[in-house]
């Protein structure tokens, strides 16, 4: 029987209808997560992005029971340190803590199956993994709901960025707008992440933990906003330049305008049929017209009922992703551009990913739809959504003015 049940086990390759093989996640081994078996080490490779996703409720539960024992003293005056100060970070960027207390969700808003223990368990059954969904008309209208909510807390919280504000007074207005909407704020407790939103400045590609640093002149700014209502998640994000120094730095500008382009054009491809793997070709292209390149271990994703599920949606070329378009499919696109090298780092927080050099980095998500001849962008701007494309800045060199 146990060998017959083997035979039979499916691989835990999101983009992969294989039957499993003996091959297993050591990491997942080594946490006690079951049942992740791989049909190849190529295939578990191609997943690794995706899949490593699944450590973190595990590994952020143990690290909550074993603290980090190097951290710096609170400064006497405003009660702020840094968590990690013997950590090698790659830039200037340093986290401000203590974080504030973990927000309330009424009951009367329905909550994701995470909520409470921060494992997604829907996400986690094999239909879970390996299934794409198509949805009918009462989960399209859904999906246009959420979205469209999830367009209106995005924006609220773009309006608040300026010089002088925390990101974590820009968690506490993206939460407030969730509730108002009688929504979920999505990232709350997803793998015990621990803030309503994520909040990723200047060289942090993604995931960035809204704390107590104070936003400067000069930085750039990505919001990533997901809300989950009527038991479906919406899922969007976009970079914003804080203050004016910011939109007259050339590689702020190059960098931020290169991942919105990427991401418009890897759009203009999505229709039934189109291969997953094409995307990526469209967006490094537009990276590389820049002098940017493309962060290669995070994707994007599909979205409707679960967070982050089937397909998986790589940002970068000549990937070997899995599979077409079809109508009723929803999924994100959310290329993630860097001035530099497409390395990244995690902070000892098992959530903030940084670029290895250090240098800027930008990104831009949409959800779509896809419908019988082309894509609806459920996501989209509003005409008074703040943000927006800038010129490139007309500086000096030399006594002569030039775009930069």
């Amino acid at each position: 029987m146990a060998a017959e049940a083997a035979a039979k086990r499916k691989c835990s390759g999101a983009d992969c209808d294989n039957d499993a093989g003996s091959l297993q996640c050591p990491t997942c081994l080594k946490l006690g997560i079951k049942d992740s078996f791989f049909c190849s080490q190529d295939c578990f490779k191609r997943n690794w992005g995706t899949h490593k996703a699944l450590h973190k409720s595990q590994s952020n539960f143990l690290s909550n029971l074993f603290p980090p024992n190097a951290v710096s003293k609170p400064d006497p005056d405003t009660g702020l340190y840094d968590p990690f100060p013997t950590f090698p970070y790659t830039g200037s960027l340093r986290p401000v803590y203590p974080l504030s207390e973990r927000r309330e969700v009424p009951k009367t808003i329905t909550h994701p199956d995470y909520w409470k223990d921060g494992i997604p368990h829907s996400e986690r059954t094999f239909g879970g993994r390996n299934k794409i969904d198509i949805l009918d008309k009462a989960g399209q209208d859904a999906m246009r709901k959420v979205c469209r909510l999830a367009r209106e807390v995005l924006d609220i919280a773009a309006a608040a960025v300026r010089p002088g504000v925390t990101t974590d007074y820009i968690d506490e207005v993206v939460h407030k707008a969730c509730l108002e909407r009688d929504s979920y704020p999505s990232p709350l407790n997803y793998g015990h992440f621990p803030k309503s939103v994520c909040t990723s400045p200047n060289e942090v590609i993604c995931h960035g933990i809204p704390d107590k640093r104070v936003l400067l002149d000069g930085d750039i700014l990505n919001i990533d906003v997901t809300l989950y209502h009527g038991g479906y998640h919406g899922d969007l994000n976009e970079t914003y330049y804080v203050g004016e120094k910011a939109k007259a730095d050339p590689d702020s500008v190059r960098v931020v305008e290169a991942a919105r382009e990427s991401l418009a054009a890897a759009i203009t491809l999505v229709k039934p049929g189109a291969l997953f793997r094409d995307y990526g070709n469209a967006i490094e292209k537009v990276a590389k017209s820049k002098n940017c390149s493309v962060i290669k271990t995070y994707c994007g994703h599909g979205i409707n009922t679960l967070f982050h599920c089937s397909p998986n949606i790589p940002h970068y070329a000549k990937n070997k992703a899995v599979g077409a378009a079809k109508e009723g499919m929803c999924f994100t696109i959310e290329p993630m551009i860097a001035l530099g090298t497409h390395r990244d780092k995690t902070w000892p927080d098992d959530w903030t990913s940084v670029t290895q050099d250090g240098k800027r980095t930008a990104q831009f998500e949409h959800t779509l739809l896809v419908t019988a001849d082309g894509v609806e962008i459920l996501t989209a701007r509003f005409p008074d959504s703040p943000g927006g494309p800038i010129p490139m800045p007309i500086v000096e060199t030399n006594g002569e003015t030039i775009v930069a």
